[in-house]
């Protein structure tokens, strides 16, 4: 297993790898982060759309500032 590949990998898992991903082949390992990476930005887009139609529950003069305060 490469070693950029498994820090790719650790990176998106934001921990260490268990060992028996040392068993993985790079192929494996290069479509395994591919797929959290896909899935973490799936999740971060649906997460960004849902507190935007939040924010439509809040008057229109006040949301700018409400947006600035929530996300900063």
């Amino acid at each position: 297993m490469s070693t950029e590949g498994t820090a790719q990998l650790s990176t998106e898992l934001r921990d260490a790898l268990p060992e028996s991903f040392g068993r993985l082949t790079p192929g494996q390992v290069g479509v395994l982060t591919d797929a959290l990476r896909a899935r973490r930005e799936s999740q971060a887009a649906g997460l960004n759309e849902a507190a935007e139609d939040a924010l439509k529950l809040v008057p229109a003069l006040a949301r700018g500032p409400v947006r600035r305060i929530l996300f900063r």
